[in-house]
């Protein structure tokens, strides 16, 4: 097995689509997918999405939001 900084000169000389697929592949294998849990987070996205396109509910301003938070943390 090659040591780490050979593998890492190995990985760097790589071409940029393939360096992007090995980075792809090593984040999951850290942090495997959930399909379960993602299509649930997607489901939810997408109706998050329908409720503000439908003007069910108004958006905040990220600004304001931060705002009311730093207020909140100053009291």
């Amino acid at each position: 097995m090659p040591k780490t900084d050979e593998l890492m000169d190995e990985a760097m000389s790589l071409p940029v689509e393939l360096r992007a697929q090995l980075i792809d592949k090593l984040l999951k294998s850290l942090n495997p997918a959930q399909a379960e849990i993602d299509k649930l987070w997607a489901a939810e996205a997408e109706k998050r999405v329908a409720d503000i396109e439908s003007g069910k509910v108004q958006p905040i301003p990220g600004e304001e939001v931060f705002n009311k938070i730093r207020k909140r943390l100053h009291q």
